[in-house]
């Protein structure tokens, strides 16, 4: 089994026809993805690298039954194009769009709590279920199917790790890459949760980073929850100073609590199996699966 996306999803992209859209686009279906079209206002009704394209979403959903959206929409334009997707019933909606502005995201997120759909992102690298379904920017030949779930604040560390445990002899179910800004859809805690809860994951290797309470919150949920399926964690950003934004817009250190330092302390408090440095990711998860 695997979580958001598998061969069956019927996925469009909005921003279809733009040069990131149609890079993207073409590694997605060269990897196999079921991409059923694309949406770029004014362009419906032509073909674009094989798939029809569609004026709105809510068309795309009508002529090809669309239930996932990947945005490559530049980020004054994204917010909308996340509501149009919610508003015109699709269930999972993955933005890939970096630098949309918090008060977009802030009006967002409150548009889609009363609507049935789940938003990864924005500024994340997608999701991929391994050899079903690669709908993100992934280098998709890392990934092989297996019974580890990913979930990750960082792209590159996404891969990185996928790339260990591949190595290990082990696979992928699903990794979700959730985003480094600071109003995301889908948390931490959320995105676990998902994994938790899939029957053919193992084990779950849960990626963060300093800012926020995410990875915390996380752990708080994994200890409550009481599961004995193991979760190998890692935080990036041990020796950035306080107070200065490091790479992603959320990864700023603003209290005692969101330092390195004190979100591998709750973690390891609440069971996780918490290692130092990435290079350790796949041998501890080959450890605690046995």
């Amino acid at each position: 089994m695997s979580v958001l996306v598998n061969k069956d999803s019927r996925i469009i992209v909005q921003g279809f026809t733009g040069s990131e859209g149609t890079f993207h686009s073409e590694q997605m279906i060269a990897y196999g993805t079921n991409v059923v079209g694309g949406v770029t206002p004014g362009k419906g009704g032509q073909e674009h690298l094989g798939k029809p394209v569609f004026n709105t979403v809510e068309d795309a959903v009508k002529s090809v039954g669309a239930d996932t959206t990947i945005i490559f929409v530049p980020p004054a334009f994204a917010a909308d194009a996340i509501m149009e997707a919610a508003s015109a019933g699709i269930k999972v909606i993955i933005t890939i769009t970096e630098g949309i502005p918090v008060a977009d995201m802030v009006k967002t997120n409150n548009y889609l709590k009363h609507k049935d759909c789940t938003l990864i992102g924005p500024n994340c690298p997608g999701v991929i279920t391994p050899e079903e379904a690669k709908v993100g920017i992934m280098p998709g030949f890392v990934f092989k199917k297996g019974s580890i779930g990913i979930v990750s604040k960082s792209g590159t560390l996404t891969y990185e790790a996928a790339d260990q445990v591949v190595r290990q002899g082990l696979g992928i179910t699903t990794a979700i890459g959730i985003g480094g800004d600071p109003i995301i859809g889908t948390t931490t805690k959320e995105a676990v949760e998902l994994l938790i809860n899939d029957p053919e994951t193992e084990c779950v290797v849960m990626i963060g980073e300093i800012g926020g309470q995410l990875e915390a919150d996380a752990a708080k949920w994994y200890k409550a929850s009481g599961s004995k399926k193991p979760i190998v964690g890692f935080i990036a950003g041990e020796t950035a100073p306080a107070g200065r934004t490091m790479g992603h817009a959320g990864a700023i250190v603003g209290g005692t609590d969101d330092t390195a330092q004190a979100k591998k302390r709750i973690m390891r408090e609440c069971g996780i199996n918490v290692v130092d440095s990435p290079a350790e990711i796949g041998k501890k998860v080959k450890e605690v699966v046995g």
